[in-house]
């Protein structure tokens, strides 16, 4: 049997490294809030069989070198910026047309962004995440016991926050494809969470002469092979559609790191921690008794 609970200080301590990393990163230097969030202009353009990537971006670093930049329908490339403004954004649609010999009509969509926007648009998703996680400290709690709830919710701030460390350290544009995928980040890893969860209930009640690091490291052990090839699966297709499909890259990215995330946090995270409160309420209530 593999003893992970017991080891539990080292996998504390690699994940409170890491968090610290982007907390450090965020007060630094801060997200990189793309157009949805800070406002900005927003281009669509057809290109059919000119499509040229490289051709198109070396263009688009004349103006704006920070544009996010991704072919959309095929034939269709979207770029996102916050630093066009009206003149630039003419100067830059007068450039590609002229290179690549193109019409009026090749331009199928163009929007700003008001900033007001995307401040509204920050507060719902804060708010969003902040509802997932009280609805689902309330299951669980009523589902299991509070201990479960209270180590699951810290497990899925651990699962956002490290998403959030790799978004700073590499410097990659936040925008709401970002929520979207941290919401189903939330979802999937709670999942994953209460497979261990109910393991441990269940051993529980067979276990009573055991303690809770025996008891949780038996039950790992007993879900560790479904977590992993569940995990698995999902990372190869989800890496996949990264790849092969680049209009859904903003959406699949950091649901592949979330989900990679997930999977450590459920194994090496949340039980833990559940032992941890566990054995701080017994000595809690131990030291009422006497």
């Amino acid at each position: 049997m593999i003893k992970i609970v017991e080891k539990k200080k080292i996998w504390f301590s690699i994940s409170l490294t890491v968090i610290l990393l982007g907390l450090v990163l965020l007060f630094t230097r801060g997200l990189n809030f793309g157009i949805d969030f800070k406002g900005g202009t927003k281009l669509q353009i057809e290109l059919g069989e000119k499509l040229d990537t490289a051709a198109l971006d070396e263009i688009i670093k004349k103006y704006d070198s920070s544009a996010s930049c991704k072919i959309v329908n095929n034939t269709q490339y979207e770029i996102k910026s916050t630093a066009l403004d009206e003149t630039t954004t003419s100067e830059l649609l007068k450039e590609i047309k002229e290179t690549f010999g193109l019409d009026d009509t090749a331009l199928v969509e163009q929007n700003q962004i008001g900033g007001a926007v995307g401040k509204e648009l920050t507060r719902k998703s804060l708010i969003a995440v902040g509802i997932s996680c009280i609805a689902m400290l309330i299951y669980i709690a009523i589902r299991f016991q509070l201990a479960f709830g209270v180590a699951a919710i810290i497990a899925l701030l651990h699962d956002v926050l490290v998403t959030l460390t790799v978004y700073l350290v590499f410097d990659i544009n936040v925008n709401t494809p970002f929520i979207a995928a941290m919401l189903t980040i939330v979802g999937y890893s709670i999942n994953d969470t209460i497979v261990v969860f109910d393991r441990i209930r269940e051993n529980s009640k067979g276990m009573r002469r055991s303690n809770y690091t025996e008891i949780a490291d038996k039950s790992i052990n007993q879900t560790l092979s479904r977590s992993i090839n569940t995990s698995l699966t999902t990372l190869v297709i989800i890496g996949a559609v990264n790849v092969f499909v680049p209009s859904v890259r903003e959406f699949a990215f950091p649901l592949f790191i979330g989900i990679a995330v997930g999977a450590y946090s459920s194994i090496f995270i949340a039980s833990p921690l559940w032992v941890l409160i566990k054995e701080k309420k017994n000595k809690h209530n131990a030291a009422k008794v006497t």
